[in-house]
């Protein structure tokens, strides 16, 4: 056995942000017991790996059995030791898998980070107390703050429930503290995220809070930016509208996941929301924040989905015109209402509606980008790449929504905020230059 401080373990994380602060907290607590923790896998010279899996749909199911399955096979020809597999899908699936990979060394759930801590310490024989900053993966100029965990609705189709419980919110004050570390650190963009961001507070305080605790948030010395992910149409708070549209914090951007604008759809889905209460919200957004981004998913193929109301779907995002558009293909998910559905959308048919939407969005996108050609914007600097530094406006979350590429100039920081000038625009990029 390796001393502890030679000891190397690797992480790596799939599916969503909010299996990425697991593995972050989780990190950093084996950090503080003395080995050697990375967010990066080196094969050969990595003791241990640690899988972060998901299990949210098929595509993700499968990513995350192949991962599984790669590591098992490093393990096998003695670039890897240990191999150990922890979050959604072992939670859901873990008899099935403990039978099906008989030479993995550990399977956790999403609760059972301390029992994979106590392996760790059995391995490198250590009984110092576990402590330990969270380990970032992302560039150090922003975080996520995840501020609730598990779910309390009980979509259709959703089987996070099953895996991860009922919501569960972490108290202001924690969260303040937790924001005010992040910001010492150097955080300036706080991204909130939970299964259902809007249901916050109503566990502890028996009312929904997402507006106060963005009110505390603001507070922080450091924190420039706050971004809200994951917020849910159903009973959505009006005073975190009110709060954002005379902040100068939080950031001019709604991420909510319609799925579906047709009533049928959305009562068999158990969305609580019609196409009537819909587009009466979707108004409401830009009668409080006119320049918001608005960045939505839909879903194609549910069971029963007819041309007809494929066919509204489409109305509705060429009338609505969001600024970000996702859409998944309908997956059937074990034990959720929807699975006693007949699942009779074809692959084929699923997959072309998918194309359809997505290039309606791909055009509106570009308009709406050509439309910010001229303006000038507050862009945070991301990352270095190439010819440009690459940042975001605060109506872009990292990853997953646009980037501004601007000519290299000497006096761009990574990690700062500058003043540029779009010059030019394509379907998911902007180009611009330091004012």
């Amino acid at each position: 056995m390796k001393k502890k401080n030679n000891y190397k373990i690797g992480f790596t994380t799939l599916g969503c942000s909010k299996n990425q602060v697991d593995s972050e907290f989780l990190a950093g607590k084996m950090k503080s017991l003395g080995v050697d923790v990375s967010h990066d896998i080196i094969e050969g010279e990595t003791d241990a790996v640690v899988i972060n899996t998901c299990g949210f749909i098929n595509d993700a199911k499968e990513e995350s059995i192949n991962t599984i399955l790669g590591f098992l096979e490093a393990k096998k020809e003695g670039r890897i030791s240990k191999v150990f597999a922890m979050g959604c899908l072992t939670e859901r699936y873990r008899a099935e898998l403990t039978n099906e990979f008989d030479d993995i060394d550990g399977i956790f759930g999403v609760k059972d980070q301390d029992e994979l801590l106590k392996v760790i310490k059995e391995e490198i024989k250590d009984d110092k107390p576990i402590c330990g900053e969270r380990l970032l993966t992302t560039p150090p100029h922003y975080a996520f703050l995840k501020i609730s965990e598990g779910c309390d609705r009980s979509c259709s189709f959703c089987a996070i429930p099953l895996i991860r419980g009922g919501n569960i919110s972490v108290p202001i004050e924690d969260l303040v503290e937790e924001a005010r570390s992040l910001a010492a650190r150097g955080v300036k963009e706080l991204i909130l995220i939970a299964q259902d961001l809007t249901y916050y507070g109503l566990d502890l305080y028996n009312e929904r809070k997402l507006g106060a605790l963005v009110k505390e948030l603001e507070k922080v010395d450091g924190i420039e930016w706050i971004r809200l992910h994951y917020t849910f149409p159903s009973q959505f708070p009006v005073d975190v509208l009110e709060e954002m549209s005379k902040s100068e914090k939080i950031c001019n951007y709604i991420d909510i996941p319609l799925q579906h604008i047709n009533s049928r759809i959305l009562k068999s889905m158990r969305r609580g929301i019609d196409r009537e209460g819909t587009i009466e919200l979707v108004k409401k957004f830009r009668q409080y924040l006119p320049d918001a981004a608005i960045r939505t998913t839909m879903i194609v193929g549910y069971p029963g989905e007819t041309e007809e109301e494929f066919q509204e779907l489409i109305d509705f995002i060429k009338e609505y015109r969001f600024d970000r558009l996702g859409v998944f293909t309908y997956s059937e998910e074990e034990n959720t209402p929807a699975f006693e559905l007949e699942d009779d959308v074809p692959e084929e048919v699923k997959n072309d509606r998918m194309e359809r939407l997505m290039d309606i969005q791909q055009e509106i996108s570009l308009q709406l980008n050509n439309e910010k050609v001229g303006k000038i914007f507050k862009v945070l600097i991301d990352r270095e790449e190439g010819d440009f530094f690459v940042g975001r406006t605060e109506f872009d979350s990292p990853e997953v929504d646009n980037e501004v590429l601007i000519e290299k100039d000497d006096s761009l920081k990574i990690g700062e905020f500058a003043t540029i000038k779009i010059n030019n625009a394509e379907f998911f990029d902007l180009f611009g230059e330091k004012c």
